[in-house]
């Protein structure tokens, strides 16, 4: 494996899976945080996250700048987990960042990445039309995002009720 993204959607165990895919290798593991704790609800998720790694995984908080983070932190020793692409997305949108164009790097970081890449990510166009526009614009960048993604991964797992269903 040298990229895989696991799609899937809210509680679905995609993030198990992935720490569990990363687990399976030998090597170093680096965990790529993209959420940011901005109440206690978030900091109480996050301390139980990093709990359930364990001691073997180094954590990166990278909020924004995804591709640089992969790029820098790819090795062949090692995997990469980067949990989740979903979350950057709203970083993304909130900084008023090119969404666009930071999707295009981070297929390519991934594509060049010189070590195994995990990617996490929520599909989020299995629901109802939302009701207002910046929700309707989130489910539209996300999901281009995850299709570009897809594209340039690998292997490509979608997880349901805990169990993972190879698409590509």
């Amino acid at each position: 494996m040298t990229s895989l993204l696991v799609l899937g959607g809210a509680r679905s165990g995609k993030s198990r899976y992935a720490q569990a895919r990363a687990e399976s290798h030998s090597g170093d593991l680096i965990y790529i945080a993209t959420a940011q704790a901005f109440d206690a609800e978030m900091e109480d998720r996050i301390a139980r996250h990093i709990a359930d790694r364990g001691p073997r995984w180094s954590t990166l908080d990278v909020p924004l700048d995804l591709p640089a983070a992969i790029v820098a932190n790819a090795a062949p020793g090692g995997v990469l987990l980067v949990d989740c692409l979903t979350l950057w997305t709203s970083n993304l949108m909130f900084a008023e960042r090119d969404v666009d164009a930071e999707t295009e790097a981070l297929a390519a970081a991934v594509a060049q990445a010189a070590g195994p890449v995990i990617l996490v990510a929520n599909e989020v166009g299995l629901g109802i039309v939302p009701d207002n526009a910046l929700a309707r614009r989130f489910r539209d960048v996300a999901g281009r995002l995850n299709q570009a993604i897809a594209a340039a991964a690998d292997e490509v797992q979608l997880v349901a009720a805990g169990l993972p269903l190879r698409l590509k």
